[in-house]
């Protein structure tokens, strides 16, 4: 199988400088910036060693429209989406705001990554029972997750898109499980969004999060988080500071009055560069045909990926995850008998090809940009060891 190689993708391509170097194959760890993000970031450089603060509205400004791009990516409003530095730190806004009673329970499921799990169960000192679904095998047993809910059940946790086996839930279906519970549902977006569609309003999602240095093609430390509107004053805030109050631009005044939207959440002074250099990305990306109904982007990411599982099986690896319908992601774990996922990667990095190691997997996760130069190369590897 071989897959489409038309215009718009190459001008994607052509907007990504990594391709002139690396088929790069890593976009579920850290993924590389667009050229118009480097120039965002490089701007604001720029601006701030020759200007200082004189241009601080102008950085507010773009910051502004990192919000609006990233509401509309998701079919949110501005003021249910907080600027935050990480998806640790949106799954904290949620696990440290909630009005924990001893007693209550919440549900995760055991192959999540750590920052899904460790802000829950520090909650047990607070006498919350943190129910861990084990998971067997690629997919989710949704039954027992659904036996795990009762009505002590405060929050589910999940996320869209397991960075260990590449398996994408249905995020309106799991939120159905948990308001049917009683339970409110937090989804961990950071390996769906980006490219997958998704609409917030249409999917009933109570909160969600999200680092931009992934699918997002963003920088490091700057991502998203989502309140429904309808919980703002039930997620206490924390971390509170200058720009969590309404009046937050009267330093002369002390008025502990929380702004009206999730920027309460926000706190103190943002990460400007890595803010503006994230509205970038998600502006190129809603240029794309990113978007919350349809995404030509995630479409395109599942024809590179279905031809990338395809070539990798004739090659004789062993593809992990499932290939089939909508449970399919840009994340594909896969073992080659007899070759050390290590040494693949090694071997890939000596010839221009990254991806990255999980466990005993090999774990390739494509762009749309990326062409069937790359996919050759990426097969190049497996020859490269013995």
């Amino acid at each position: 199988m071989t897959f489409s190689n038309d215009s718009r993708w190459q001008s994607f391509r052509e907007a990504m400088p990594v391709t002139r170097k690396w088929a790069y194959f890593d976009h579920a760890a850290v993924a590389p910036l667009p050229g118009v993000t480097a120039q965002a970031i490089q701007s604001w450089c720029d601006q701030a060693a020759q200007e200082g603060d004189v241009v601080w509205l102008d950085w507010e400004r773009a910051i502004e429209a990192t919000r609006t791009a990233g509401a509309q990516l998701i079919g949110a409003t501005t003021d249910e989406i907080a600027l935050v530095a990480n998806t640790t730190h949106g799954i904290n806004l949620v696990a440290e705001g909630l009005d924990w009673k001893p007693g209550d329970n919440m549900v995760v499921l055991g192959n999540e990554f750590p920052s899904n799990l460790y802000p829950w169960l520090h909650q047990e000192s607070k006498g919350v029972e943190i129910r861990v679904i084990p998971v067997d095998g690629v997919e989710p047993d949704f039954n027992r997750i659904a036996e795990a809910l009762d009505s002590r059940t405060r929050l589910l946790s999940m996320s869209w898109v397991s960075y260990k086996t590449g398996w994408r839930i249905d995020p309106k279906a799991v939120a159905r499980m948990a308001h049917d519970a009683g339970a409110l549902f937090f989804l961990d977006a950071i390996q769906g969004m980006g490219v997958f569609p998704l609409d917030v309003r249409d999917a009933d999602i109570d909160f969600l999060a999200a680092d931009g240095h992934k699918w997002m093609l963003g920088p490091e430390g700057a991502g998203l988080f989502y309140v429904k509107k309808e919980l703002l004053d039930e997620l206490h805030p924390v971390g509170i500071g200058w720009n969590s109050v309404a009046g937050r631009t009267n330093f002369d005044k002390t008025d502990l009055t929380f702004r009206e939207s999730a920027a309460r959440y926000e706190g103190g002074s943002q990460n400007m560069p890595g803010m503006i250099g994230l509205g970038a990305s998600l502006q190129f990306l809603l240029d794309q045909g990113a978007g919350p109904q349809q995404s030509a982007v995630g479409e395109r990411v599942l024809e590179v990926t279905d031809a990338i599982c395809e070539a990798l099986t004739k090659a004789g690896a062993h593809v992990i995850c499932s290939r089939q319908g909508d449970e399919r992601s840009g994340i594909v774990p896969f073992q080659v008998p007899g070759k050390l996922p290590q040494a693949l990667r090694a071997a890939g990095q000596k010839i221009g090809v990254n991806f990255s190691v999980r466990g005993d997997f090999a774990r390739v996760s494509a762009h749309a940009y990326n062409n069937q130069a790359d996919l050759d190369r990426l097969l190049e590897t497996l020859d490269a060891v013995d």
